[in-house]
């Protein structure tokens, strides 16, 4: 029962990040608001680290790769998210982030990391990019999705390269996941910071509910889900916590119409439908993959690091 309170918790809050992102534009651009969400997280976690006994890692490399997986894993999906949100509803910026499992199989298949696949997980690619077309219906003449949809589209898929990526270079390292994240959010802050005289200069008046929702976003949609989804992880599995995925468009739509009054059209809901059961179709019948080695100090109670997907 516990577990399950804790899953559906953290379904609340990833899947809360689209209104809080939605409030937060309300006062600030896209690119200080994924400043404003990268610096507090990274103070977050930082402090955590250190609290723990842990320091942030070391060396050339290792910063290098962590660079480069806080570019694609969090400055540049946290601005499209953003950008895209100025113009979609925080409800459908939701489902269209669900669409992260689906890029992550056709990386796969990209890269030849993909083998053998079999014919449910492949209807269920097929299907999943049908239900996102369903949504754009490219037919109609006009549509509130565009542009906007596309960022956000292109945040899922970037959130898919970043999972690739860190797979790949930084878990089984032998680094602590609270080390990683924290220096992830580090550089995430710093790159940002480079980029704001590109379009992160306006001049801003947030009232008190703007603030709000920035320190929301930062603190409890960025730092505080690193440390209860691998909590979850650790107790019960990598497993318990990819259940999440799929209640965080539920949430999103649902926060949406309660707090902002967003209305989804019956197209854009069966389009939904049709993305959620074309993930969960690619979720099944899956190859068992090997257990990675526990990392660091995670070790002692056989944490298994894996990248989260975040909102």
């Amino acid at each position: 029962m516990w577990g399950g309170i804790r899953v559906a918790v953290l379904a609340l809050l990833w899947g809360s990040t689209f209104l809080w992102t939605e409030l937060a534009l309300r006062g600030f651009s896209p690119l200080q608001v994924t400043l404003i969400r990268c610096t507090l997280g990274a103070l977050v976690l930082t402090v955590a680290c250190y609290a723990t006994g842990r320091r942030l890692p070391r060396g050339v490399t290792v910063w290098r790769h962590i660079a480069v997986a806080a570019f694609f894993c969090n400055a540049l999906p946290f601005a499209l998210f953003g950008l895209g949100q100025q113009t979609v509803d925080s409800g459908l910026a939701g489902v269209l982030n669900s669409t992260t499992p689906l890029w992550s199989v056709a990386l796969g298949l990209l890269l030849g990391s993909e083998r053998g696949l079999r014919p449910l997980r492949l209807t269920g690619l097929l299907l999943g990019f049908a239900g996102t077309i369903v949504i754009f219906a490219p037919w109609r003449t006009a549509g509130a999705v565009g542009w906007g949809a596309l960022a956000i589209l292109g945040a899922a898929a970037s959130y898919a390269v970043a999972f690739t990526y860190m797979g790949r270079t930084l878990v089984r390292k032998g680094t602590p996941t609270i080390s990683l994240s924290a220096a992830q959010l580090v550089a995430a802050s710093g790159l940002t910071a480079v980029m704001m005289p590109i379009g992160g200069l306006e001049s801003i008046d947030p009232g008190p509910v703007v603030l709000a929702a920035a320190v929301v976003l930062g603190v409890v949609c960025t730092a505080i889900t690193f440390h209860l989804t691998y909590r979850i992880i650790n107790d019960e599995g990598a497993t318990s916590a990819a259940v999440v995925g799929y209640l965080l468009p539920v949430v999103s739509v649902l926060l949406g119409a309660a707090v902002l009054g967003e209305r989804l059209g019956g197209r854009v809901l069966l389009g939904m439908a049709v993305v959620l059961a074309g993930v969960g179709m690619t979720r099944v019948d899956r190859t068992p993959a090997a257990p990675s080695a526990p990392v660091g100090a995670e070790a002692a109670a056989g944490t298994r690091p894996v990248p989260v997907r975040r909102g």
